[in-house]
């Protein structure tokens, strides 16, 4: 009897599990068998892995071989288990010596030629291996930049299984000729991108080429982007078509902090399970900015689908901006979903088999229009919508929902004179952005000894009891609160844009006029924000 071991990853959401290939050959008609709850895809290895061998010039055992995934009870999917399987088969034929294999990581898919293929999740797996005390992984050659990120890990890059052979056995390594054609992409990396599901702008690269000077008028609007910017507060803009909603909030990224070290990880490793990693960026360094359209599916948005569920819009969106457009036409039942991942930062999708969590702490930006048409209540707009078809349109967006947004603006139509003069005095992009960075490290200097960083994530009670306001400041708050316009949510989050304009204007601790100003920001009430101090 011949038995040898290897490691690799199986991945649940975004976390990583390893997986211990056992390989046993036994005397008896030759047959292979692949046990350890495998789905469709890794059992089809059997072929893919047989071929592969042969294909690169070794001799496939003609034994009983039986091929086992441990622990048997964590469900494993795809196709990234083929070069374990093939090098723990090869040493349990004594090809390999197994000792050279045993402390390994090997994530990788093997075509019928041998060629090894990029799977999707690399770098969760590579962490995963990182943190069970793994330090030398062997992935695709594509994707050891993506594996490279992960400190204390040397990272073995091969393209064929022939070349992993002659790095194990000391051999010269042999030379492998590019697929494709020259000009055409590689072919290799086709399994790494996978469909967005109707979700367009998730790295955020779009937003680098535009300005906030680009919007004509909109100083409302404006200054209410750069304090969600500031304090990572939600936002709903509402207004008649061509007001500017959209480019408002393709310009919101911009305005956010890059993402430190830890953040960026996080957020690259869910763009690499969901197969939406731009290949030749193996790092996110920026906040991602997710605009999915009003026609995608429960599952598109949080999460989930058939098999092994993968991240949704909320998740790729995490670190970043989730843009709504046209929110009310968005599945109630869609949008009421997003309370739970407001609240906590993380989606939970529940399956028969069990619980996955995906991170979710993103910015949320609404924009809808005030009814169907578009035109209700401007002056000489013409809405021929009836009230009843305009309550209708905007009960779609719950109570619930906007109770847990903290600013919602009201976007006025843009005048002749906004549109047809040059506005000398509207800031760039990098003017308010140094704005918002010196707002948060005022926060974050703040918040130093607690598991916070931004005034949006600190609980109300905290913020009411640990952090004094200016004398008088909750006057009008508490007269608000007396008439039932304001709910106990709805205060807490008032506070926590105070502080975030109290931030901007470089004031130790909020006053009055901030008070009023969150309070305007929140309710709609009153003719204008006040001016910044």
């Amino acid at each position: 009897m011949a038995f040898a071991r290897t490691c690799s990853v199986a991945l649940v959401g975004v976390d990583g599990v390893v997986v211990e290939v056992q390989a046993d050959l036994e005397p008896g008609v030759a047959a292979f068998s692949l046990v350890g709850l495998p789905d469709k895809a890794l059992s089809e290895a059997r072929d893919r892995v047989r071929a592969a061998v042969v294909n690169s010039g070794e001799t496939w055992p003609q034994r009983k071989l039986t091929v086992g995934l441990s622990p048997a009870s964590v469900p494993k999917s795809g196709s990234g288990f083929d070069l374990a399987v093939a090098c723990a088969v090869l040493a349990a034929a004594e090809r390999l010596n197994p000792s050279s294999i045993s402390d390994l990581l090997i994530i990788g898919e093997l075509g019928l030629d041998g060629r090894v293929r990029p799977v999707r999740g690399v770098l969760p797996s590579v962490l995963a291996a990182a943190e069970a005390g793994y330090r030398q992984v062997v992935v695709a050659e594509q994707t050891a930049a993506e594996a490279a990120l992960v400190p204390g890990v040397s990272v073995i890059g091969v393209r064929s299984l022939r070349q992993l052979i002659a790095v194990l056995t000391d051999a010269p390594v042999p030379e492998e000729e590019p697929d494709g054609l020259v000009g055409r992409p590689d072919p290799l990396l086709a399994g790494l991108m996978l469909p967005g599901a109707g979700i367009r702008g998730l790295t955020g690269q779009a937003s680098a080429s535009v300005d906030l000077a680009d919007v004509a008028g909109q100083y409302e609007a404006r200054r209410a982007l750069e304090i969600a910017a500031a304090g990572g507060h939600h936002l709903y803009l509402k207004g008649p078509p061509g007001a500017g909603k959209t480019m408002l909030a393709e310009r919101l990224p911009a305005l956010l902090p890059p993402l430190t070290r830890a953040e960026a990880l996080e957020v690259t490793a869910v763009h690499s399970v969901a197969g939406v990693l731009p290949p030749g960026r193996p790092l996110i360094a920026g906040p991602p900015y997710c605009a999915p359209h009003h026609s995608t599916t429960m599952p598109a948005i949080v999460g989930g689908g058939s098999g092994m569920p993968r991240p949704g819009a909320v998740s790729l969106a995490h670190r970043g901006v989730l843009f709504l457009d046209e929110a009310p036409e968005f599945p109630v039942r869609v949008l009421d979903a997003l309370r739970q991942p407001l609240e906590s930062g993380e989606v939970v999708i529940a399956r028969s088999a069990g619980s996955l969590r995906l991170p979710a702490r993103f910015l949320l930006c609404l924009a809808a229009n005030p009814c169907p048409c578009g035109r209700h209540s401007q002056r000489g707009g013409g809405c021929e919508c009836t009230p009843a078809m305009v309550n209708r349109y905007q009960a779609r967006l719950s109570g619930p929902l906007l109770d847990r947004v903290d600013l919602q603006v009201q976007v006025a139509p843009v005048t002749r004179a906004e549109l047809m003069d040059r506005d000398t005095a509207a800031e760039s992009t990098a003017t308010v952005a140094a704005r918002v960075a010196e707002a948060r490290d005022r926060a974050a200097a703040r918040l130093v000894d607690t598991p916070w960083r931004t005034n949006a994530e600190v609980p109300g009670h905290q913020l009411r009891t640990r952090w004094a306001l200016a004398p008088g400041a909750l006057t009008d708050a508490a007269h608000q609160l007396e008439r039932g316009l304001l709910t106990a949510r709805g205060l807490d989050r008032v506070l926590r844009v105070a502080w975030t304009v109290a931030d901007l204007a470089g004031r130790e601790r909020p006053n009055q006029r901030d008070l009023r100003t969150a309070l305007v920001l929140r309710t709609g009430v009153g003719h204008g924000l006040p001016a910044a101090g």
